[in-house]
Parts: structure tokens; sequence; C-alpha cells
């Protein structure tokens, strides 16, 4: 026989079965999740949740696919959270660095509260990014926030009311196409693609069954 824990969603409680994640308890208590559901495996950040146990005052957060209900929890999604977000093309930044400021200027609000990083769910030095991204140092941006799943949670938790999140992605965006070096084994890949090179290897791909494919996958992971 399952076992059994009691968890609150808006207000009223439900037993669920332990050992199931907070989506799975929703939908196990007859919710309908239409926003704040993607991937289901932690990679989406579209299910960002909050909640609480008994006896502690911290409000704590994680990803509804990932977070597994605990008998006391009372949880609550953050499916969408207002955020100040930029609109800008790659393509016509001149000054991407300098730029920062004028599409974020609350980026150099940040007070080293240390909220983000509590509040991450990855993991992330979130802070650090911030600064760096102050200072140009897009690549050490790119380098600590490329597993960022933009869940927003850090957008929840600021007290200068900046979008880590966004910020972040900013510089990646403007690192790898303004600033990273070509890469020249990209470029030759490409062009090998562009001239056919791997036409016929494609192609005969393409005429196997299930059966024949799943062989030559088997054969290949050997």
């Amino acid at each position: 026989m399952p076992r059994f824990v009691t968890v609150e969603v808006m207000g009223k409680k439900h037993r669920v079965p332990e050992g199931i994640t907070v989506i799975q308890a929703l939908w196990y208590t007859g919710h309908e999740m239409i926003r704040g559901i993607g991937c289901l495996g932690g990679t989406c950040g579209a299910c960002a949740m909050v909640y609480r146990m008994p006896g502690q005052f911290e409000l704590l957060n994680g990803l509804g696919c990932q977070q597994t209900v605990r008998d006391g929890m009372w949880f609550s999604m953050v499916s969408n959270y207002p955020a100040a977000q930029a609109h800008y093309r790659v393509s016509e930044l001149t000054n991407a660095k300098e730029q920062l400021f004028e599409l974020y200027p609350e980026s150099a609000r940040c007070v080293n509260c240390n909220a983000c990083n509590r509040v991450c769910p990855q993991g992330i030095d979130v802070r650090s990014s911030i600064w760096y991204a102050v200072f140009g140092d897009f690549q050490k941006v790119a380098d600590l926030t490329m597993s960022c799943n933009m869940c927003g949670l850090c957008i929840t938790r600021c007290v200068a009311d900046m979008p880590p999140n966004l910020i972040g992605l900013y510089a990646r965006r403007a690192q790898g196409a303004l600033y990273a070096p070509p890469a020249d084994d990209l470029g030759r890949r490409i062009a090998d693609i562009a001239e056919g090179k791997f036409r016929d290897d494609l192609d005969q791909l393409l005429s196997l069954d299930v059966s024949e494919l799943t062989s030559r996958a088997a054969a290949v992971g050997r």
C-alpha cells in the first residue's frame, strides 16, 4: 500500500501519495495545469513554485516537476512574474557592454543581498554574474549562467527590482554574437553540409526502418 502525506494547495488540504512531485500532486488532486508546466524534466523553468514547511519561517523555492511533496508542505505555483524585459536586436547593438545600462539601468543597483543565489534552483551564482555583467565580462557571465532555465525565481526575490535572468540572457546573446571569436570548426562543418558532403549518408539513414535504425544505434553504442 502506498504511503500518503498531507499537503495544502491554495488553502485546501489534500492527501497525496508520498514521493510524487508537486506537479503530479496537482494532477492527483484534480487541478488542471495549463500554464506553468512544460518539459517535466527540470529544463524549461516553467514550473517555478514556492512552499513553506510546518514550523519554518523561511519561504522555500523549487521547480514543480522536480520538488517532491513532503508532509505538511504548503505550496503555490509561480507560473508568471512581471519583469521589465528590454527589447533589442543584437545585430543593432553598437557597444553592448555600455548599452547594458541603457537597456537594464537597474543592473547597477545590486546590493549584494544574495537573495538571488539562495532562490536559484540551478545553484547558479547569480549575484556574481550580475557584477561581471556590470563590469563588462560577458564571457564570465555566460560561463556562470549557461545552465539558467529562465524560471524567473530570482526576479521575485531581487530587492533592487532587476531581472537577473534577463540580464544574463542579454550578456550571453551579446557575447556569442559580438565578442566570441569565430568557431573555425563550425564554419568548416557548415561548408561541408552546404556542399552535400553528408548527403549520401543522410539518405541512407532516412531509408532505414525503425528496427534497422535501432540496430545501428545499438551497434554505435557498443
